[in-house]
């Protein structure tokens, strides 16, 4: 079988995406044809009007042009903003597969204001993007709360939904403790202090205002406690409340790790926050799991999933509850334990070997039902003989 993966511009979690599931394609169907396109890169973050024209012009013509003029059995979009290409392909009579990774602009309007110029137009190519979907052969969700959402807002009957979930990959692991309490000496961090971690961005529904309110109630505890904030910065309002009530010595901004310092920040933290309000699956959950870190979650959206039992699941908007979890796992050495030991069981179901099985199934189901319906068709056009 010969298989297109047609990926979007560089970006850090499709890039994550496109990487485990190439490889891991070739693991499981070696004797597979694996074509890997990217688009030609250009700056996004660049406010110069010019670049964004031409990052258009790549988007919507140039590289769904360059996609098209391939031969193979199956095309994969990895990322659903890119489902525009989905009416050119069908156009074509070309099997196609999207991964849907989430549906959250449709819930938070907001999520793109400061990463766009023109956010109208934004607006309606993305829609035209999204909208893409319901033309394609099968859409692979990687969540159920994701399936659903898809469902329910694009209309997409449920029997065209495959779940399969994202994986970890194996640089995420535990390493020797000396490892990880050399990095807490490099910080300035106790053996007695509870060390917090959130990873990801700073966009409203990652709920760090509510996070920042549980350290807050952690401190008024007499709880010695550190968070470490990765990959966005706090936003200029969660700052003047993190000054406002006193927060700035138990707080460290990391930065955006590269992968290795990552895995390292992962070890030495004692636990993992991701209190979001919305998520399409929830990566940083099984990396903290896979690296010996217990992780304190929502139970929401698709976290539950992800989490299992492995994972403490709280109320996101309860900032007591939060703090309650950590204070908790604090002193409970044993409880501790019991979730390091659930949460490395837990991610050995999370490889991208698993997952690329489950989606080349996919494939095969799609040319099957391809060759089908192309029986059907040649038998309803033979012409009738008799009278």
């Amino acid at each position: 079988m010969r298989v297109v993966i047609a990926r979007t511009m560089p970006e850090f979690s499709m890039d994550v995406y496109a990487d485990g599931l190439v490889a891991g394609l070739k693991a499981v169907r070696p004797d597979w044809d694996i074509v890997d396109l990217k688009p030609r890169s250009i700056d996004r973050k660049s406010r110069s009007l010019l670049l964004r024209i031409w990052k258009y012009y790549e988007r919507f013509w140039h590289f769904p042009h360059t996609v098209k003029q391939h031969a193979a059995d199956i095309f994969h979009i990895i990322d659903p903003a890119e489902a525009h290409m989905v009416y050119g392909l069908r156009k074509l009579s070309k099997p196609t597969v999207v991964t849907c990774h989430d549906l959250v602009n449709f819930f938070y309007a907001d999520n793109l204001q400061g990463s766009v110029q023109l956010p109208i137009v934004s607006k309606k190519m993305w829609l035209h993007a999204i909208n893409g979907m319901a033309y394609a052969n099968h859409i692979v969700a990687i969540s159920t709360a994701t399936a659903k959402d898809t469902t329910e807002i694009l209309k997409i009957d449920r029997s065209r939904i495959a779940v399969i979930p994202n994986a970890v990959e194996a640089t995420f692991q535990p390493l020797p403790k000396h490892e990880s309490e050399t990095l807490r000496r490099q910080q300035g961090i106790t053996p007695e202090t509870c060390c917090l971690l959130n990873v990801g961005s700073n966009h409203p529904r990652k709920n760090l205002s509510t996070m920042l309110e549980a350290l807050h109630a952690l401190q008024q505890q007499g709880i010695p406690v550190m968070l470490w904030k990765t990959g966005a910065d706090f936003t200029d309002q969660q700052k003047a409340f993190i000054q406002a009530q006193g927060l700035a010595t138990s707080i460290q901004y990391l930065g955006k790790p590269d992968k290795a310092t990552l895995v390292r920040i992962y070890n030495a933290a004692d636990l993992l926050l991701a209190p979001s309000l919305h998520e399409g699956f929830g990566l940083t959950i099984l990396e903290a799991m896979a690296c010996g870190t217990p992780v304190i979650t929502s139970n929401v959206s698709a976290m539950p999933e992800v989490a299992g039992d492995a994972g403490i699941l709280v109320d996101p908007l309860d900032a007591h509850a939060i703090a309650d979890a950590v204070d908790r796992l604090h002193k409970d050495p044993v409880y501790y334990q019991q979730l390091v030991k659930r949460g490395l069981e837990r991610v050995k179901a999370f490889t991208w070997e698993q997952t690329a099985a489950k989606v080349a199934e996919v494939y095969e189901y799609v040319l099957e039902q391809t060759d089908a319906n192309e029986s059907a068709t040649t038998r309803l056009e033979q012409p009738l003989h008799g009278k």
